[in-house]
């Protein structure tokens, strides 16, 4: 199984990036996927989830009304649009799959993990 990440770079505050997950290996419809991020000397957090079939979401409290999830099952993908970036959003973003559940603020015990992708968010 492999989830790749894309995607990441640097950007201004206020601007807008879109994270790509490429899978393979896995039967992608029938996995919950996920967004997490890791900032330096802090503990990884969940970001942002999506139910196998899309239809439900999760979000961070603090990425609410900013990113959005969302899947292409017909493309093995998952995506994270993320807009009015913020300085705070600086990271290495990960996603990740679960056969069992989506990936919530209580929830982050996910089956699978890719290798994530940098996102710097200059003030």
């Amino acid at each position: 199984v492999q989830l790749q990440a894309s995607g990441g770079g640097l950007v201004q505050a206020g601007g807008s990036l879109r994270l790509t997950c490429a899978t393979s290996g896995l039967t992608f419809s029938s996995y919950n996927m996920g967004w997490f991020r890791q900032a330096p000397g802090k503990e990884r957090e969940f970001v942002a989830g999506i139910t196998s079939s899309a239809i439900s979401t999760y979000y961070a409290d603090s990425v609410k009304g900013r990113f959005t999830i969302s899947r292409d099952n017909a493309k093995d993908t998952v995506y994270l649009q993320m807009n009015s970036l913020k300085p705070d959003d600086t990271a290495v973003y990960l996603c990740a799959a679960d056969r069992l559940r989506p990936p919530s603020p209580d929830y982050s015990d996910m089956d699978y993990w890719g290798k994530g992708t940098q996102v710097t968010v200059s003030s």
